[in-house]
C-alpha cells in the first residue's frame, strides 16, 4: 500500500480552522513530525488530532481539534503550495514538480501527472512525510495543469 491509495488519504474533519473558519482536513501525526521545524515540533501534543487548512488566504497551516494550537508556514521546513504562490514551491513534493517546472512542461510531450502516477504505482511516493497536506498531490498537479490549459 502506498501513500496515494484511498485508504491513506485523509478526509475532511468536522473541525473548522480557528483563523478562517474553513473545514480542515485530517493529517497524520507523522506529517507534522516530518515537516515542522524543531521549535514547533517541541510543542505538538501527540495525543491531539491535527488538521490542515487549505485556504490560500489563511496563514494557518495546521491546527488541533480544540483550537488551542496552530502552526503557520514559518513553522514548517518547506513552503506550502496552498499558501505560497512562488513559482519554486512544489506542487508535487515527492518528485519536485514546482509550479515553474510544470509550466515548462506544459505543451510538451512530457506529461508530469503520468510520470508521477508511474512513480506512485512503483511505490516511490512519500506524500505523508513530504507534502504538508499529508495526502497525495496528484489532485493539486491535475488542477494546476487544468488552470494552465484555461489560461
Amino acid at each position: 500500500m502506498d501513500c496515494c491509495t484511498p485508504s491513506n488519504n485523509v478526509g475532511v474533519s468536522k473541525s473548522e480552522c480557528p483563523s478562517c473558519g474553513n473545514k480542515g482536513k485530517n493529517v497524520q501525526l507523522i506529517t507534522l513530525k516530518s515537516l515542522l521545524k524543531a521549535l514547533a515540533l517541541e510543542t505538538i501534543k501527540p495525543d491531539n488530532s491535527y488538521e490542515f487548512c487549505s485556504n490560500s488566504a489563511c496563514t494557518t497551516v495546521y491546527f488541533n481539534g480544540n483550537h488551542s494550537q496552530t502552526f503557520a508556514e514559518d513553522d514548517l521546513k518547506v513552503p506550502v503550495y496552498q499558501k505560497n504562490p512562488s513559482m519554486d514551491v512544489p506542487v508535487c513534493y515527492c518528485f519536485d514538480w514546482t509550479r515553474e517546472r510544470l509550466m515548462k512542461a506544459a505543451g510538451t510531450a512530457q506529461q508530469p501527472a503520468d510520470q508521477i502516477k508511474a512513480h506512485v504505482q512503483a511505490g516511490r511516493c512519500g506524500c505523508e512525510v513530504n507534502n504538508p497536506q499529508g495526502a497525495c498531490c496528484l489532485g493539486n498537479v491535475n488542477a494546476f495543469a487544468r488552470d494552465l490549459n484555461k489560461g
